[in-house]
């Protein structure tokens, strides 16, 4: 099996152009893979990462370039995640997929690629799949702030994007959202009853609309930046990021809360070293069974630190190294249970 694996992983780039005609088409429904074990293309067939966190699918999805916002299906045989350019003046949704014998290779989204578009998340049940973007609601070409969109699958493939609307969306910026088993969305902002920069807030979804977004309040919400939420399932906790705390490691760290019996959040608790770094450490996502937790980080390699003077090789080699403070995608094994 760990053959297997190894070979899974080292022969990607090397077949994938051969394959990408027949695979990582986002207008086309694959069948499902029952013959295939889920732990032979399940995370690229790589070894776990153990309990520290390791870069996740080196120079395949962590590049030198800036990786962001990774989402996998329930089922584990589809990946989206963010690519932005170093400037923002162009962000992409990037999309893989399994055919049930190789990994497709990397390419942008079919719903992406002419606006500003980032952070891409399923529902639970891998029906639907949100992201945030700057596209126009209209038939204009003008850009607006971000709103919260999403596609549905369909029969013959995905649904053309559409945008979740008020009372959610408004003339503030709306980011990374995350959705419930039971359709509430939680997602970040800044409204007129924010506690500071931004704010995490929810939305349910009752008969089939969502109602006036609620600020989760200050549990998790502080006068500094609280953002990027990922929601359990159940709802029975919240992993999200703020920066300037005092219990914080460095540019941004990695908070989570619990919801007990009654709906009350508890006091958010930084999720510790093991997680955070002195960089800035941010979108969560959690895999479907709970075992993994993924996680974009700036982190830079120890090279940069010293004080060492650098020829011009030297630093062209840093430049295009995967560590070199631009995102990266980041995983680690998870026990939901474990800052209690």
């Amino acid at each position: 099996m760990q053959m297997i694996k190894v070979i899974l992983h080292s022969v990607f780039i090397l077949w994938c152009p051969i394959f990408l005609l027949i695979s990582c088409q986002p207008s086309e429904k694959k069948a499902p893979l029952a013959n295939k074990a889920a732990e032979d293309y399940q995370y690229f067939g790589l070894d776990s990462p153990g309990n520290k966190p390791q870069l996740f699918s080196p120079d395949i999805i962590s590049t030198h370039m800036n990786e962001r916002d990774y989402t996998q299906s329930p089922s584990g045989n589809t990946v989206f995640y963010s690519l932005v350019l170093p400037a923002n003046n162009l962000s992409v949704i990037m999309y893989q997929f399994f055919d049930g014998l190789f990994w497709s290779e990397p390419e942008v989204a079919r719903f992406s690629g002419q606006y500003k578009d980032l952070e891409p998340a399923f529902s639970p049940d891998g029906n639907r799949l949100f992201f945030v973007s700057k596209r126009p609601v209209d038939n204009t070409y003008d850009e607006k702030d971000y709103d919260i969109w999403y596609l549905d699958i369909q029969k013959n493939g995905w649904s053309n994007p559409t945008n979740v609307g008020s009372p959610v969306n408004s003339e503030s910026d709306e980011y990374f959202p995350s959705v419930s088993e039971n359709g509430n969305l939680y997602f970040t902002t800044s409204y007129e009853d924010s506690f500071g920069k931004e704010d995490i807030y929810f939305s349910r979804f009752e008969n089939g609309k969502y109602t006036t977004p609620i600020n989760l309040g200050d549990s998790i919400n502080t006068d500094l930046y609280e953002f990027n939420a990922f929601i359990a399932p159940d709802e029975s906790y919240l992993i999200f990021s703020s920066s300037g705390r005092e219990d914080g490691q460095g540019g941004g760290d990695l908070y989570i809360s619990y919801r007990n019996e009654d709906g009350i959040w508890s006091k958010a608790r930084n999720m510790g070293k093991r997680i955070n770094s002195d960089k800035m450490d941010y979108c969560p996502f959690v895999s479907q069974d709970e075992k993994y937790f993924f996680f974009t980080s700036q982190r830079e390699t120890y090279i940069f630190t010293n004080r060492k003077r650098k020829q011009l090789s030297e630093i062209y080699q840093l430049s295009n190294s995967i560590e070199n403070g631009l995102g990266n995608i980041y995983w680690i094994e998870f026990n939901k249970n474990a800052w209690k």
